[in-house]
């Protein structure tokens, strides 16, 4: 069984606060089944952007996976992302987290 997107979002915010790092909630989604970005802003100008993968957005162990879409992003590209995803679809979640060593213990594939 997967978790709904609304309870995901909320535990990655708690783990990332428990870890020392703020997170915030961009745009909210869908709560069931919305697709989910990670921004991590790498507190220095630059973004790192993480997008759902093509195809099955779970693993065999039900984790949910992330690709690296693009990395040293600017603010405006950003902004400018979330803008074209959701003309494409308004049930997606925007999280950002602010960690400027990492990605917020997430493991993502690079696309």
């Amino acid at each position: 069984m997967r978790l709904k997107s609304a309870l995901w979002v909320q535990a990655l915010l708690r783990r990332t606060s428990v870890d020392g790092l703020f997170g915030a909630v961009l745009k909210s989604g869908a709560e069931d089944a919305g697709a989910v970005f990670v921004v991590i802003n790498h507190l220095n100008g630059s973004y790192t952007l993480l997008e759902p993968p093509p195809g099955p957005a779970y693993d065999e162990a039900y984790e949910r996976r992330f690709v690296v879409l693009k990395q040293n992003l600017t603010s405006n590209d950003i902004t400018q992302r979330i803008e074209k995803e959701l003309c494409f679809d308004t049930d997606q979640w925007f999280v950002e987290i602010e960690d400027k060593n990492g990605l917020a213990g997430l493991k993502p594939e690079i696309a």
